[in-house]
C-alpha cells in the first residue's frame, strides 16, 4: 500500500509541468537491496526504502513506469554501462573515478566516510590506523575500500562481502574500525553499544548521486530538474521524517548536519 506522502509526491509530479507523456518501456532502476532503510525489501519481499521511492518519484516525472532490479553492488557499474539498467539509485557516492565510465546527477545527500571501532579501543581517528599492526574491514566495492586501499598502506585490509560481516569484525575484537558512511556507522553502534564506539565527524566528506550511462544530456538534464523539483516540494523533508526520524533527531542533537 502506497503511504500518504508517496501518493502526495505522486500526484505532483503527475501533475507538474515538466512531467513527459507516458513511455511503454519501463525505467528499470538498479539497487542493491540489502542497505536499510535506504534499500530494502518489506514484509512482503517488495523492494521499498528511501531510494525505492526516490525511483518511483523519478519515473512520475519521467512519465514512465519503474522496475527495480536487485543486484549486488558491485554489479552496478557493469549492468549500467551493458544497458542492463537505465539508472543506478542505491546510495551511490560520486567519485572522480567511477565519473570515468558513468555519469552522475546532482548529489542528493551528503555524508562522510566514519569509523567504527571497538568501545575500548584507543582508536581516536582515521589517522591512528595507518600504522603496523592495525586491522581494517571494508565492505568490497565502497568508497570506503577505496580510500582504505589509497591511504592505509600501513595496516592489515579485511575486505568483505557485507556490512554485517565487517561490523562483526569490530565486534568481536578482530578489526581495529570499519570504514563506511556516517549513518551506517551510527546505526551499527546503535545496534552494538555495549562493544563499539562510533566516531561520526566524516574524515573525508561525500555525497550520494543517480548514476547513468555517459553521454545521454537529455536524461541528465531531466534527472537533476527532479531532484530539484522533490527538494522544492518537500519530498526529502518527508523521507527523512517517515524512514530516519531518529537519526535526523541524534544528530541534530550531536551538531552533526541532516543528510538532505
Amino acid at each position: 500500500m502506497m503511504t500518504r506522502a508517496f501518493v502526495g509526491a505522486l500526484a505532483f509530479f503527475l501533475a507538474c509541468a515538466g512531467c513527459h507523456r507516458k513511455s511503454d518501456r519501463p525505467l528499470v532502476v538498479g539497487m542493491e537491496l540489502k542497505y536499510p532503510p535506504f534499500e530494502m525489501t518489506d514484509g512482503q519481499g517488495q523492494p521499498a526504502g528511501v531510494s525505492v521511492e526516490i525511483a518511483h518519484a523519478l519515473g512520475a516525472h519521467l512519465g514512465r513506469a519503474v522496475r527495480i532490479e536487485n543486484m549486488p553492488f558491485d554489479g552496478l557499474l557493469p549492468s549500467l554501462k551493458t544497458g542492463k539498467i537505465d539508472l543506478i539509485i542505491s546510495s551511490m557516492t560520486a567519485t572522480g573515478e567511477r565519473a570515468k565510465s558513468i555519469d552522475f546527477s546532482e548529489p542528493y545527500l551528503r555524508t562522510g566516510l566514519t569509523l567504527l571501532v571497538g568501545k575500548d579501543s584507543p582508536v581516536k581517528g582515521i589517522a591512528d590506523l595507518n600504522a603496523a599492526g592495525r586491522t581494517v574491514a571494508v565492505k568490497q566495492g565502497t568508497t570506503g575500500h577505496l580510500y582504505a586501499e589509497g591511504n592505509l598502506k600501513n595496516a592489515q585490509l579485511l575486505v568483505l562481502a557485507d556490512e554485517t560481516a565487517a561490523v562483526l569484525e569490530v565486534v568481536q575484537g578482530k578489526a581495529d574500525a570499519f570504514i563506511y558512511d556516517q549513518m551506517s556507522v551510527y546505526q551499527n553502534w546503535k545496534k552494538n553499544a555495549g562493544r563499539t564506539r562510533a566516531i561520526l565527524a566524516p574524515f573525508k566528506e561525500e555525497g550520494w548521486a543517480i548514476g547513468m550511462r555517459k553521454g545521454d544530456a537529455e536524461l541528465r538534464g531531466r534527472v537533476n530538474a527532479f531532484l530539484a523539483a522533490f527538494r522544492a516540494e518537500g519530498g526529502f523533508e518527508r523521507l527523512g521524517d517517515k524512514y530516519l526520524a531518529e537519526q535526523k533527531k541524534a544528530f541534530a542533537e550531536l551538531g552533526y548536519p541532516f543528510f538532505f
